[in-house]
Formats: structure tokens, sequence, C-alpha cells
């Protein structure tokens, strides 16, 4: 009788664990609008940590354009502070394209509608804390 009390405990320990654990993810929907065409894809990064941040996405998308517009969504992700950046990468090579100088010449955005001067946007500026689902809406 003993044993089975035991095993009881530690299996109801384990379950609770489990869903303190699955409480703790969490959904960011990332809707993108007003894109000059519904040409090439539309791709969408993820990122945790400022160190990172425009270099090394955390989880990334890549998503067909629809009326202009697209939306995704990225699943069970731990509490914690994200940033979002996007780019139309309107001709379809795989690559945000740039001019001589190094400036975009296709469409981008980050969360918080971040902007950079005289360069990329900073961290800072489009850093948001996830702890609960989350909507996010970047206009181009």
């Amino acid at each position: 009788m003993n044993l089975l009390v035991k095993i009881t405990v530690l299996t109801m320990m384990s379950f609770l664990s489990f869903q303190l654990e699955a409480q703790d993810n969490f959904t960011i929907t990332v809707k993108v609008e007003d894109a000059n065409s519904n040409d090439g894809k539309m791709f969408i990064a993820l990122y945790n940590t400022e160190t990172g941040f425009l270099k090394q996405s955390y989880k990334g998308e890549i998503s067909a354009i629809t009326n202009k517009s697209c939306k995704v969504l990225f699943k069970d992700i731990p509490k914690g502070v994200y940033a979002v950046s996007i780019f139309h990468d309107e001709n379809d090579n795989g690559k945000m394209d740039t001019n001589f100088f190094g400036i975009p010449s296709e469409d981008y955005g980050c969360s918080n509608d971040a902007t950079g001067f005289m360069g990329p946007p900073k961290w800072e500026d489009a850093k948001f804390e996830l702890n609960k689902n989350k909507s996010i809406t970047i206009s181009l």
C-alpha cells in the first residue's frame, strides 16, 4: 500500500510540473500589412537576445503574401524579452537587397515600429516582453 501511495504522489507531481511548464509558453502572432505587392515572400525573424538582434534569429518563418499581407505564428515561445524583424523579398532571391551605400532597397520593419537613424533599428526600440499571447502588426 505504501508503494502505491508513493507512485500516485510521484505521478501527480510529474503531471503538475508538466502543466506548470506548459503554461509558460505563449504564441506570438505577427501580421504584416501594406506590402507593395504580392510578389516574392515575406521573411519574419524572432530574436531573443540583444547580441543576436538582426544577426542570428531565435526562430524564423517565410510566408507567401496574399492581398499585400501575411500572418505567421510563433508557437510555444517561453516567457521572456523578444523582438521581431521582417523584410519583403520582392524579387524572391532569398536575401534583403541593398543599394550601393548598403541601404535596403526592399521594404522592412520591426516590432514597435522601430526604425534606425543612419543605421538599422536598435534592440532597445524593438524589444517587447512576452508574458502572455501577443499579436504584433507591422505595416510596410
